[in-house]
């Protein structure tokens, strides 16, 4: 297989889902962390509310993340994490980049 082969073929494993760079972090933060709450990842990815909703929901609709309800201190919290289904599709995202930046690299 050619370079421009490999490239078309790891390309075609990347998941259109994970192309926009906030849901690239987003997934990222729950996978190395069990639950993380809304003003946790709004601040570390430093979106607008409505900006990391639309992802959350997007990721959320697909499957990748779950959502948890509940109050603290009377205070309502909602927190997200990745469900197994999500973990196993973003590592496999991700080991098609590293696939792809070693064929770029060559």
């Amino acid at each position: 297989m050619n370079k421009v082969e490999a490239v078309k073929s790891t390309v075609a494993g990347l998941s259109k889902l994970y192309n926009h760079r906030t849901r690239l972090g987003l997934m990222g933060i729950l996978l190395v962390n069990d639950w993380v709450d809304f003003v946790t990842l709004r601040n570390a990815l430093k979106l607008s509310d409505g900006s990391l909703a639309g992802h959350i929901k997007a990721l959320h609709k697909a499957g990748q993340i779950e959502t948890e309800k509940r109050f603290v201190d009377d205070k309502p919290r909602t927190s997200y994490r990745a469900t197994p289904a999500g973990r196993e599709a973003f590592e496999r995202h991700l080991e098609e980049l590293e696939e792809f930046l070693k064929i770029m690299e060559n």
